[in-house]
């Protein structure tokens, strides 16, 4: 089968399926190192931890973008 029939094929389906393989073609270019989600998962515990425990303060979104924008000059 050629590139541009496997396309014509694959926009023929409908949006789900075609999510689907969308998906799946993207994480068989980036294949997901073994237990991410459970060191992620980890590593959001440990955040929040600290926010409750009053370690760390929370920074509003806004804030830190007006700080990204005033040190490039954006």
């Amino acid at each position: 089968m050629r590139i541009q029939e496997l396309i014509e094929e694959a926009n023929a389906l409908p949006v789900d399926e075609r999510a689907l393989v969308i998906e799946s073609l993207l994480k068989s270019l980036n294949p997901t190192e073994s237990g991410i989600d459970e060191k992620w998962a980890d590593v959001a515990q440990k955040r929040l931890a600290e926010l409750d425990s009053g370690a760390v303060e929370a920074v509003p979104g806004e804030e830190v973008f007006t700080k990204i924008r005033s040190r490039h000059g954006n």
